[in-house]
């Protein structure tokens, strides 16, 4: 084999590795009662008094909820209530 034959199949192979490690990135969306929405990695089990609904990463709100809905990310397990960040 020559070197750029030897270069060639490393990099597919690594390539083929990545490719195989990788998945789709699934993310949802997650709202309150009143309209806070925010990102989520998983579906979590929230407490029945959070309110919370969990979309589909395809979920989109409609023109006319833009005065409804608005986003609030933050970091962690949790959910929004009354502005404040309930972390679980």
């Amino acid at each position: 084999m020559t070197r750029l034959t030897r270069l060639a199949a490393v990099a597919a192979i690594g390539a083929g590795a990545f490719a195989l490690t990788t998945g789709s990135a699934s993310a949802y969306i997650a709202c309150n009662d009143v309209g806070d929405c925010w990102h989520v990695t998983d579906q979590y089990t929230y407490p029945t008094e959070s309110r919370v609904i969990v979309h589909g990463d395809d979920w989109r709100w409609t023109d006319s909820d833009t005065v409804r809905y608005h986003w609030r990310e933050h970091d962690g397990r949790g959910y929004w209530r009354g502005g404040i960040w309930i972390g679980f």
